[in-house]
């Protein structure tokens, strides 16, 4: 065990960076406003005005709160969520949950890699679909001949993009105390279109391909890392680890939420403010706000989502590798060359490809999008619900099982999105 433990102590500094410590958790956190996650907030926003801010205070400290539970499953175990699905669980869950998983992922990769190419023809005019063909292309080429611990530095610096959405809040007019007092005071609708619109924004942040991939990017951290092992082999790495997770992840996802929160809020001030209230896409979203807003407020909404859509096309695709490897054992890193690992690469060609496909046929990739979050939230609770047990299970987890405040935080996350899901199923069956 110490010949294990030490060469941990030289591979990692107890007095690195604030900015080092940030890694799996911000790039979740930030890929969590994808384009797909654009639309939704921008639907809410243009749709109910200030009235849905409320639900991105409350995803805050839940979704921290679940994602932290998906990677210290990851770390302690060093196996994803798949493969301790599979170890643990029967398989029927584990079959049912990777297909839904891949089912969303690949609809979400399709409106994403449409949105990207839309908002470069806004930006520069050309082909659309030249636009969509390069973009997918050039994600591929990053993720499967590039590095990981290269790559990952891309991803980070891809987190940046999301800024564009703080810059587009201070080129439009706020009615700050209206927002203060919607966000704390909302005017609630007992409708079924405010119910479903709730799940969405629920299933859009607090999503399972977010699970997924957290719990494996700290596997590939302890790969990537000389001398790092799983917790439950060197417990000593613990107190530093944990540490850090938790810097790591509450800031991702106190990133993502803000981000979520201007972005509704720039469409409820702008776009509802003036009564569009039907979009039904992230570049329509732009294109609206260029007469309202201006161009600074428009070049910042576009950029912004090609730069998203950048970061949160390999998290998509990759969760869904991760997903199918650890269900069938197949190697799994991007760590790997591609030859090493050709099943599990081959899962994120096929899932670029097919949204590919998609996005270029006649199906209307928005309104799947909109039922893939709601499906998404839907699919959340029973994923949530394992995530807790085996957060919990001492075989699992050994001395490192949760307990206490975030066992707690935990299932209220997990008993809140059932809560909103049955909502939604119960106002749809009064209406």
């Amino acid at each position: 065990m110490t010949t294990d433990i030490d060469p941990s102590r030289t591979a990692e500094e107890p007095t690195s960076p604030w900015l080092e410590k940030l890694g799996p958790g911000l790039v979740t956190g930030a890929a969590d406003d994808d384009p797909s996650g654009i639309a939704t907030y921008s639907q809410a926003g243009a749709a109910f005005g200030y009235n849905l801010l409320w639900t991105l205070l409350l995803t805050y400290p839940l979704m921290v709160a679940i994602q932290l539970v998906s990677a210290r499953i990851g770390r302690v175990s060093g196996h994803g969520l798949a493969t301790n699905l599979r170890r643990h669980y029967p398989l029927p869950l584990l079959y049912g949950a990777v297909t839904l998983l891949l089912v969303a992922n690949t609809i979400n990769i399709a409106a994403d890699l449409t949105a990207m190419g839309a908002a470069v023809n806004l930006l520069v005019g050309g082909p659309t679909r030249l636009y969509t063909i390069l973009l997918a292309a050039a994600s591929l080429a990053l993720q499967v001949f590039v590095p990981y611990r290269r790559y990952v530095r891309v991803l980070k610096w891809l987190t940046l993009a999301l800024l564009a959405y703080v810059g587009v809040v201070f080129a439009v007019g706020i009615p700050w105390p209206t927002v203060a007092l919607r966000t704390v005071l909302p005017h609630l609708s007992w409708s079924g279109s405010y119910a479903t619109t709730i799940v969405a924004v629920f299933g859009t942040t607090i999503s399972p391909y977010l699970f997924f991939w957290q719990a494996s990017q700290e596997v590939e951290e302890i790969n990537a890392a000389p001398g790092a092992l799983a917790l439950k082999k060197a417990p000593s790495q613990g107190t530093r680890q944990l540490n850090r997770i938790g810097i790591d992840t509450w800031t991702g996802m106190a990133f993502s939420n803000l981000i979520a929160f201007f972005i509704m809020l720039t469409t409820a001030a702008t776009l509802n403010a003036h009564g569009i209230n039907d979009i039904q896409t992230s570049s329509q979203a732009a294109a609206a706000l260029k007469p309202i807003a201006g161009r600074f407020a428009f070049l910042l909404f576009s950029f912004g989502i090609v730069g998203t859509g950048l970061l949160a096309l390999p998290v998509l695709a990759g969760s869904a590798a991760y997903a199918m490897a650890g269900t069938f054992r197949w190697k799994n890193s991007l760590e790997l060359e591609p030859g090493l690992a050709k099943r599990f690469y081959g899962i994120i060609i096929a899932a670029t490809v097919i949204g590919l496909a998609l996005g270029l046929t006649s199906i209307d990739p928005i309104k799947a999008l909109y039922w893939s979050a709601v499906i998404n939230g839907v699919t959340s609770v029973p994923i949530m619900a394992l995530m807790m047990r085996m957060a919990s299970h001492p075989r699992i987890m050994g001395e490192f099982r949760i307990r206490s405040s975030l066992r707690i935080a935990g299932w209220t996350a997990t008993g809140v999105m059932a809560i909103a899901v049955s909502a939604m199923f119960v106002i749809f069956a009064l209406t």
